[in-house]
């Protein structure tokens, strides 16, 4: 109030608006959210806990429910205006005991590292021995059809594509493997399949992730590391005639349906009591790891940005919101759910931001379906705030899975995603390396008072441009 007494005091004595007031000063205010972030931060400290005292949160697990437990006091401990949990029944899937895989030809033994893939089925409790036949594409089974693939293992060993810059677009376009192949070869009768891990890194880590069978009946599935998959290649381009074999043993199921939560903090506004502002990232991991970058590092930033507001005493107009989003990696319950009840209580969120790829240097952020005409104007309203702090790259793209249901419920909302650098990204997503140790501290920071700067931008202004 007292900032709104002063502008409107200025604006009287000097002719000038209070709207221009305010624009004149937001690098000021830009500022104070950074110095605040790298100077007072506390999400590197929260992403240490989360990681390392609770651990791996995969959708249904007791560590999903300790996160919620400790995700829902952290918010309160801050005095947001309003915290709660919000129901939402989600899968329950267990890898069980370590896979098994070996690629058998000849005589020869070879063991390779593998993961098996998020609401894969097991094996039988003795394992599956069958031949191998590698595939670049979907569309290949067609080709082949049941007779050259009935009663074999399909091994998917399409790369990422390096010529794209940004490598989330290499994970796109070889993504149908893992996330369709598995349901696509059961239709033609493959026992199981094997699938190349989605990453440009060559190393021995293989990568999970969920698949998805569709209609078609659940067989085995697993990821094999890119050095497994080089050498698996290599041995049946030599076969000489003789079938290469494969021997894999998965022991994963999927469990009954779990209650568990979407965590909720809210600031209310001073002038919009039924306008909100979203920030959000997925509470939940895959297993293998701490879920580090997946997704640890975007619920801490979501929540850093209401306390960074709380901080330097900067009070919205709109509401805004930090949610922790549960099930993105196995089912996106958490998102459905969010986006449902918020028709139900009839809100209007005016834009929804997403951080969900990693705590690295914050680049900028992507407009989902963005016309030239907007993408123009927000680069030439708000890109000359943005570029003293390198987050100026204001783009057409994706926003996000959490919030995309959001675009069915609330019209004219605004998808937003955060794009930090993204070389590294893929390196260790959905593997055992995804720890708090492979996260930078100032990275994190920076990309916290990025996202805060953004809200504070659509919270003054809005989007309509």
């Amino acid at each position: 109030m007292k900032f709104q007494i002063i502008a409107l005091a200025l604006a009287a004595a000097t002719g000038i608006s209070a709207s221009t007031y305010a624009q004149n000063n937001d690098p000021e205010m830009l500022r104070k959210l950074y110095d605040e972030a790298l100077v007072n931060g506390q999400c590197y400290q929260n992403l240490r806990y989360l990681c390392k005292t609770i651990g791996p949160r995969l959708s249904g697990s007791a560590g999903a429910a300790r996160s919620v437990e400790w995700g829902k006091k952290l918010m309160e401990s801050y005095g947001f205006d309003k915290v709660y949990l919000q129901e939402v029944m989600v899968p329950h899937w267990e890898r069980g005991a370590k896979e098994q895989g070996v690629i058998v030809n000849g005589t020869t033994r070879t063991p390779v590292a593998l993961a098996a893939l998020g609401m894969s089925v097991a094996t039988p409790k003795a394992g599956i021995t069958a031949e191998m036949i590698e595939l670049h594409s979907l569309k290949e089974l067609e080709t082949l059809g049941e007779a050259g693939i009935k009663g074999k293992i399909v091994f998917f060993n399409r790369p990422f594509d390096n010529r794209f810059i940004e490598t989330g677009s290499a994970y796109g376009t070889a993504g149908d493997q893992r996330n369709a192949g598995p349901g696509a070869a059961s239709k033609y009768g493959a026992a199981a399949v094997i699938v190349r891990s989605l990453t440009a890194a060559l190393d021995d880590y293989p990568h999970t992730g969920a698949t998805n069978y569709g209609t078609n009946k659940p067989i085995p599935a697993a990821a094999i590391s890119t050095m497994a998959a080089n050498k698996l290649s290599a041995m049946l381009k030599q076969k000489n005639g003789k079938p290469v074999k494969f021997f894999l043993k998965t022991n994963c199921q999927t469990l009954p349906d779990v209650l568990s939560y979407n965590v909720i903090g809210e600031i209310k506004g001073t002038a919009n009591n039924n306008k909100y502002i979203t920030v959000g990232g997925h509470l939940d991991s895959w297993d293998l790891a701490e879920g580090a970058h997946d997704d640890g590092t975007g619920v801490m930033q979501s929540v850093e940005v209401l306390r960074i507001f709380k901080a330097v005493g900067y009070k919205p107009k709109n509401n805004v919101r930090a949610v922790f989003f549960m099930n993105e990696e196995n089912g996106h319950k958490g998102g459905i759910k969010y986006a449902e009840q918020a028709k139900a209580n009839n809100e209007e969120h005016i834009a929804a931001i997403e951080t969900d790829e990693g705590g690295f240097t914050p680049r900028g952020f992507s407009f989902e379906g963005a016309s030239p005409e907007f993408l123009a104007g927000v680069n030439q309203k708000w890109k000359k705030l943005l570029e003293p702090y390198e987050v100026d790259r204001l783009v057409a793209g994706g926003g996000g899975t959490d919030i995309g249901p959001l675009k069915e419920t609330q019209p004219g909302i605004k998808l937003i995603g955060f794009r930090p650098d993204s070389q590294r990204y893929f390196d260790i997503h959905h593997t055992p390396n995804d720890v708090f140790e492979n996260v930078n501290k100032r990275e994190l920071e920076l990309g916290a008072a990025s996202i805060a700067s953004l809200v504070y931008l659509i919270d003054q202004y809005g989007l309509s441009l």
